[in-house]
């Protein structure tokens, strides 16, 4: 049945989608889409699920957001950075090496813009067989009636909308671990 996955840390990579300096400017929620992402980047470290990211024609939007930037650094494994100009990442090569090289089953999204570059991406890796989580408090628009009929259509096409604690604690999967300490710091730090 659509939508019924679960998260798994073993079959999942995290794409951070376009989070970008002049980009994430012009974003209502780009405090909180920024700091969702960084949480989600620091959990998939103590995961050990991979993490990508993608920027948009970076000579004109610039790099990733600082506080992205900062979490992205303190990996135990580099994340790879794929610069395009496609809307859909998918349509960029280097893209979907990087996605066949990291070899995951799932995708967890987060980014910008939700009806751009995350609605396009997630329905081609739907199409492709991927199981496709786009995280609803990690993904933002300049307009917010564009992200939420953008969230109903991906629901609508059997994407899996979450939170993303939600998403965390699906990927952490069990209390009483030493990872679920670490996780819990970066729930709180929140």
């Amino acid at each position: 049945m659509e939508g019924t996955e679960r998260v798994d840390r073993d079959r999942s990579v995290l794409v951070v989608v376009d989070v970008q300096e002049r980009l994430a400017a012009v974003m209502p929620r780009r405090d909180e889409v920024a700091a969702t992402s960084s949480r989600l980047v620091r959990t998939a470290d103590v995961l050990g699920i991979p993490v990508a990211v993608t920027r948009q024609y970076p000579k004109g939007l610039g790099d990733t957001v600082p506080e992205v930037v900062s979490a992205l650094e303190e990996l135990e494994v580099a994340a790879p950075v794929v610069d395009k100009t496609t809307f859909c990442c998918s349509d960029e090569p280097a893209f979907t090496a990087v996605l066949d090289e990291i070899g995951r089953e799932q995708v967890l999204l987060v980014g910008m813009e939700t009806h751009i570059c995350v609605t396009q991406t997630a329905l081609a890796l739907k199409a492709v067989g991927r199981g496709v989580f786009v995280v609803a408090d990690g993904v933002c628009s300049r307009d917010d009636r564009d992200h939420e009929v953008a969230l109903a259509r991906l629901r609508a096409a059997g994407v899996v909308v979450a939170t993303s604690e939600s998403v965390m604690y699906e990927a952490l999967g069990r209390a009483g671990t030493p990872e679920f300490k670490r996780v819990l710091e970066i729930v709180k730090d929140a």
